[in-house]
């Protein structure tokens, strides 16, 4: 197999991936949340602090002041 048939294999299979996390993010509850550093975008270095679901790890919110102070306590 050739570098641009891998290359279109590992896309593929990343793009089927990603739309399984997507639809397990959309279906979870989110029941509980926890303060967390996270890349602001998937293709970015630049992070930041954000709730996130501790069962999915998706992004529910934003801290307000006071919890973000809290957090950079810690």
């Amino acid at each position: 197999m050739g570098k641009p048939q891998k290359v279109a294999t590992l896309l593929g299979e990343r793009q089927k991936i990603e739309k399984e996390i997507e639809e397990l993010q959309r279906s979870c509850q989110h029941s509980t949340k926890s303060i967390k550093n996270v890349r602001e975008r998937l293709d970015s270095q630049t992070m930041v602090i954000r709730w996130t679901c501790d069962t999915c790890f998706s992004i529910v919110g934003i801290p307000n002041d006071n919890e973000l102070q809290n957090y950079l306590k810690k």
